[in-house]
């Protein structure tokens, strides 16, 4: 499929121009946001193009996809991983951990136990290299309860770190949020920053936060947001299906 290399090089340089204005009117270092740019319904040939201008890692929402466009991309040659953003059901662990660089949208111990098993047996099997043991994993938070669209509530946080700690092949790398459509986004970016902030000083280690996508990064980034996930100013509409 032809892409546009041009125009994913203008979007992206207008992206990270962007992030790095917000990064300033946060008083915040340059460099200290990571774009993750989300490349769902987009052929594999434009994650090839945006991994040659320096994207080491970008997000899908969907397994079969993602675990199809991570074989086009080896066998393309091109040095990108796939991060899983989309909500995961319990029984395609196992073919999340065969193939995922990172999962940002962990939101139950269930998911945690069947990612560790499924981690385990990609190693056994190998379908992983030995160079990545650990899957890094970002705890997403629901930030009304509804757990039907993904996310875990605040009160099931402690158990869940506690489980992702004790696990042999997943660490803890920080936590996501999607704010709900009836929320406030700031209210609920400060929240998640605070929680992510809180864990890191209890770990004694930096968390990160991912918040923010192509309509509110800015201000994601202002509320304290570590990861902004960008798909449509970066790699523009969805190709229809």
């Amino acid at each position: 499929m032809t892409v546009d290399t041009a125009q994913l090089a203008a979007n992206l340089d207008a992206v990270r121009a962007r992030i790095r204005a917000a990064e300033r009117a946060a008083g915040r270092p340059a460099g200290s946001v990571t774009l993750l740019p989300v490349s769902k319904f987009h052929p594999v040939e434009a994650i090839a193009a945006v991994a040659e201008l320096g994207i080491e890692l970008v997000g899908e929402n969907r397994e079969q996809e993602a675990r199809d466009k991570v074989q086009a991309l080896t066998e393309l040659g091109a040095p990108c991983g796939i991060a899983m953003i989309g909500q995961i059901q319990s029984k395609k662990a196992n073919a999340v951990a065969r193939w995922a660089r990172e999962v940002h949208s962990l939101d139950s111990v269930k998911l945690a136990n069947g990612l560790d098993r499924g981690m385990a047996l990609a190693l056994e099997r190998g379908d992983r290299p030995e160079a990545s043991r650990v899957l890094p994993c970002l705890i997403q938070i629901s930030a009304d309860g509804d757990t039907s669209r993904g996310g875990t509530p605040e009160e099931d946080v402690p158990e869940l770190v506690d489980t992702v700690e004790a696990a042999e092949h997943l660490a803890l790398a920080g936590f996501m949020v999607v704010p709900p459509l009836d929320a406030d986004p700031r209210a609920v970016f400060e929240n998640v920053r605070s929680l992510t902030d809180d864990y890191s000083q209890r770990l004694g280690r930096q968390l990160a936060f991912s918040a923010g996508m192509s309509g509110d990064f800015e201000d994601a980034i202002l509320c304290g947001s570590d990861i902004v996930r960008v798909g449509t100013a970066v790699f523009g509409p969805r190709p229809v299906i």
